[in-house]
């Protein structure tokens, strides 16, 4: 007994031993930021509602004015409108006068939450909440089982990348991303042959086709829907210099085909990107240039801790962009692979020269020039 005591004393004065004190500063300061997250969860969805009701516009056009004035300037029920403004109010996205009971949209707000505010319109990023959240109970299910939730279950995927993708490529296509590639407007005037992987429903094409009518322009997409789309906008514009159709990437068997290339935020939803890569390099010319556009990132995710949306992107990957290529016997790679992952698939693809580069209003994106 008097052995033990001496050696039972050293373990608790062991520094190696010792647990931790817990702080209730840093307790209560992290119950505090859960609770944030909470109403800012909360927040994003009823943002995404006065998204797709069109409310934002409506306030932005309006002088202060009750419910019932704003439910009918935007043709809905004032019941559901006075609640959702409950939570603009208490959001601090809308300003509310008790004494008049009027509801008004800040000018700074609407800049960021408006339709007319064009690329800069967050509003629509929120709809990513709704729609994850619709395909949880799924995913959560491949926590357990492994697996992946198919394209199918995702109900407005493609109206959202679509809006997404106008906003945040499409809008940008000609003052900044095609000039990224010195050379490639001019050739585009003459005329080439260009190919789209992954084109969804086709808009970044669309835009190019009509502006270069001397360019051959191919969209190629898994998606039957998203084609069926494409090509409805297509023949409504008259376009006689596009074709699209619905195509594994994993299985294009072209060689020396195409003198351009794109993918805009597409190789990493891929169920074999390694393949995808492989397929684009053999069907581009030797003289042809390869645009990939994905999500800037960093590989290892010590790298991503001052992201500004690493905890959004990495939300969409884990519910979207992971559980959809595993959905179809893929890798899994997710939108955050980063950029060492992608110059390494890269290299492994065969592509010799790669540069990559920024847009200084673009934080969420790289730009990878690509040749053989």
């Amino acid at each position: 007994m008097t052995t033990l005591q001496p050696i039972e004393q050293s373990r608790c004065d062991s520094p190696e031993l010792d647990l931790p004190r817990f702080d209730p500063a840093k307790a209560e300061a992290f119950a505090e930021t859960l609770v944030g997250t909470l109403n800012s969860g909360a927040l994003a969805l009823m943002i995404s509602i006065g998204h797709r009701t069109e409310l934002f516009d409506t306030l932005a056009e309006l002088p202060p004015a009750t419910s019932q004035q704003i439910a009918d300037a935007a043709g809905l029920n004032e019941r559901y409108v006075r609640e959702w403004l409950g939570a603009m109010v208490t959001g601090r996205v809308v300003d509310y006068d008790s004494v008049t009971q009027t509801y008004s949209l800040p000018a700074e707000h609407a800049a960021f939450l408006t339709r007319a505010a064009g690329s800069d319109n967050i509003a629509v990023f929120a709809q990513y909440i709704p729609l994850l959240g619709a395909v949880e109970d799924a995913v959560l299910e491949c926590f357990y089982k492994g697996g992946g939730v198919p394209y199918s279950a995702y109900k407005r995927f493609h109206a959202v990348m679509a809006e997404d993708s106008a906003q945040s490529v499409v809008s940008a296509l000609f003052d900044h991303v095609l000039p990224l590639v010195p050379g490639l407007m001019e050739d585009l005037e003459r005329g080439i042959d260009v190919l789209d992987v992954g084109c969804g429903s086709g808009r970044a094409l669309i835009r190019m086709a009509q502006a270069y009518p001397n360019s051959r322009f191919t969209g190629y997409d898994f998606s039957p829907e998203a084609i069926a789309i494409a090509n409805a906008a297509a023949q409504r514009y008259l376009l006689s210099n596009i074709q699209f159709q619905v195509q594994d990437a994993a299985q294009i068997d072209e060689s020396d085909r195409y003198d351009l290339i794109t993918t805009f935020d597409a190789i990493h939803d891929q169920a074999h990107p390694d393949r995808v890569l492989h397929n684009i390099h053999r069907a581009l010319r030797s003289t042809g240039t390869y645009l990939m556009q994905d999500i800037h990132a960093a590989t290892d995710v010590g790298g991503n801790l001052e992201h500004p949306v690493g905890i959004l992107l990495y939300t969409i990957s884990c519910l979207h962009c992971m559980s959809v290529s595993l959905a179809y016997g893929g890798i899994g790679l997710g939108a955050m692979w980063g950029q060492d992952q992608a110059l390494q698939m890269l290299a492994e693809a065969g592509f010799e020269t790669v540069e990559i580069k920024r847009l200084a209003h673009d934080f969420q994106n790289d730009y990878y020039i690509v040749r053989k």
